[in-house]
């Protein structure tokens, strides 16, 4: 079984580089508290990196 990703949006866009907020809307994530489910590989865990001071990221058991 594969292993998931919680990924929630904490804090807004406002003031961040073009680069983060693209990033953010390939996560799925337009809004504060807007969360999605991806699954954890590679990919996702650098998208992650690139904007970690603007998610939280919880496992799914």
């Amino acid at each position: 079984m594969e292993k998931k990703l919680i990924v929630k949006q904490v804090r807004s866009t406002i003031g961040t580089k073009p680069k983060q907020r693209d990033t953010l809307r390939a996560l799925g994530l337009r809004k504060i508290n807007a969360t999605r489910e991806h699954a954890d590989n590679a990919v996702i865990r650098g998208m992650i990196d690139k904007v970690k001071h603007l998610v939280e990221v919880t496992e799914k058991k």
